[in-house]
């Protein structure tokens, strides 16, 4: 005969079930949402702008066009972070199913959005290079070309000569996106501040 449990037998109420018990039904409830919702995580693709504490409005304007923003988006990404500085550029945030734009001025610190990204689209300021290089971060630098001197463009040449990075202008920065092949790029090596000083310094022509 079927086994009863010997309080149901005598008529007394079955015991709750215990905590681990419930645990690891609730666990199992959420086993296929969560790997879901991990799945979908690591697709979201996403692609950081920075301008570092200046500004670069013709960047931000160039980016965020339609036609940059659909460019982005065939090539797998599905997410836009712009840091515009003190730009007066301001494009609108939104979110899709298929994309979002976010906008920002500062934060105290870019390490988490550097980390999150999967490509970095740059102003070619020293600070900013090197440190989406030691992030280990392929990297777009775009280059001013209001500015009066041609540090930046003799920093990014050398850079892109080195393997490093891929550089532009803000007029040739859709095409590029559609050509460049990010797996050609070579790591910077990490953890060497005083080189990368070393290498500008040369670069800008103070020492020979």
């Amino acid at each position: 005969s079927r086994s009863r449990c010997p309080l149901v037998a005598r008529g007394l109420p079955r015991p709750p079930p215990s905590r681990a018990w419930a645990a690891g039904v609730a666990s199992a409830r959420h086993i296929r949402p969560w790997r879901l919702w991990a799945r979908e995580t690591r697709a979201m693709k996403c692609v950081f702008v920075t301008v570092g504490t200046t500004s670069f409005d013709d960047l931000i304007a160039r980016i965020s066009a339609h036609d940059s923003l659909q460019i982005i988006q065939s090539l797998g990404y599905s997410r836009l972070v712009l840091q515009i500085g003190r730009g007066n550029v301001v494009p609108e945030p939104f979110s899709t199913e298929s994309f979002t734009l976010d906008v920002y001025r500062y934060k105290e610190s870019l390490k988490e959005d550097l980390e999150k990204a999967d490509l970095v689209i740059s102003h070619a300021g020293a600070g900013s290079c090197l440190e989406t290089l030691e992030n280990r971060k392929p990297l777009v630098v775009v280059i001013n070309e209001n500015l009066m001197n041609n540090h930046q463009l003799e920093l990014a040449k050398q850079l892109h000569k080195d393997g490093h990075l891929f550089y532009c202008t803000c007029s040739t920065l859709p095409g590029l996106l559609q050509s460049m092949d990010l797996s050609t790029l070579k790591c910077f090596p990490p953890g060497q501040p005083e080189k990368f000083s070393a290498f500008l310094d040369k670069v800008v022509g103070l020492k020979k």
